[in-house]
């Protein structure tokens, strides 16, 4: 695959650990059937959709064992196995799918083991690169969660654990037990309710990977994004990444999309940069 000339690194990299990535990754959410249930359409545009991240320089991948469930980790292997060597693959396990509109969270011990199994085969790994902790379960205790998951990183199943949906507490609690590598929480221009969750891990050099980081189309409906993007000749949806990547050194955003067009939108954000008096207007 050609890297040379990868539109992503214009956005600069980032440390996973001891794991580099260029800063703006990809999230194969999408690449599943509609609501993130069931097989896509067309599995092949699936496939050549994560071909072409790889080849823009998206070479941080986001995915979970529920985005499907599993079609999209399948999809992965099926795409870009033998994995090249820049690729670094996330997944994540505590949330379950009973049905289309459903997802709960367990995260009990015997079902964590389970869960880092089963992605281990679907993705064809002997090592997960980051596997991060999906979402705490009120049912279990927090700590016995992430113990699990450091013991399945001290048997070698598991290269660098991440959190996903934590407060700052339970980021401090599960940094007690083992080291934490990065946070994925919801985080939007229009949604901010992790602005503490960030700021810890800015403090920690922790990577904050920022979940719906175009809050569904929310992120590019108000006034003030459309304003930035018409006088910068952007669309709404870079001025939306560029905006998040301008907000702190350790963001990572993952937009994810099923169409190659939006992807080649997407990633061209890496390159926008947006001085002072943009980001005064679109705060």
């Amino acid at each position: 695959m050609n890297h040379a000339n990868n539109p992503v690194s214009a956005a600069g990299t980032l440390p996973l650990g001891d794991l580099t990535v260029n800063r703006l990754g990809f999230g194969a959410m999408r690449i599943t059937g509609p609501d993130v249930w069931g097989e896509p359409k067309d599995r092949a545009a699936m496939r050549k959709v994560l071909v072409r991240a790889f080849e823009f320089g998206h070479n941080f991948i986001d995915t979970a064992d529920s985005y499907g469930p599993e079609v999209s980790e399948i999809l992965i292997a099926e795409a870009l196995y033998p994995y090249p060597k820049q690729l670094v693959i996330g997944t994540k396990g505590g949330l379950t799918r009973p049905s289309r509109h459903r997802w709960d969270e367990d995260g009990r011990p015997e079902h964590l083991r389970r869960a880092v199994d089963g992605s281990l085969k679907r993705l064809r790994l002997e090592c997960i690169d980051l596997y991060q902790f999906h979402a705490p379960d009120p049912k279990v205790p927090f700590a016995e969660s992430v113990g699990t998951l450091a013991e399945l990183q001290r048997a070698g199943k598991i290269r660098h654990l991440g959190l996903s949906n934590v407060s700052v507490r339970e980021l401090g609690e599960a940094r007690r037990i083992v080291p934490i590598v990065s946070v994925q929480n919801e985080y939007n221009l229009q949604n901010r309710a992790s602005d503490d969750v960030l700021a810890a891990c800015e403090k920690a050099g922790i990577a904050f990977i920022p979940w719906f980081p175009l809050g569904a189309g929310s992120a590019l409906r108000p006034a003030k994004v459309k304003r930035v993007a018409a006088r910068l000749g952007a669309t709404s949806a870079q001025v939306a990444i560029a905006w998040l990547l301008a907000r702190s050194p350790v963001m990572l955003p993952i937009p994810g999309t099923s169409s190659i067009a939006h992807l080649e939108e997407n990633a061209a954000a890496a390159a926008l940069k947006l001085a002072p008096p943009d980001l005064a207007a679109l705060d």
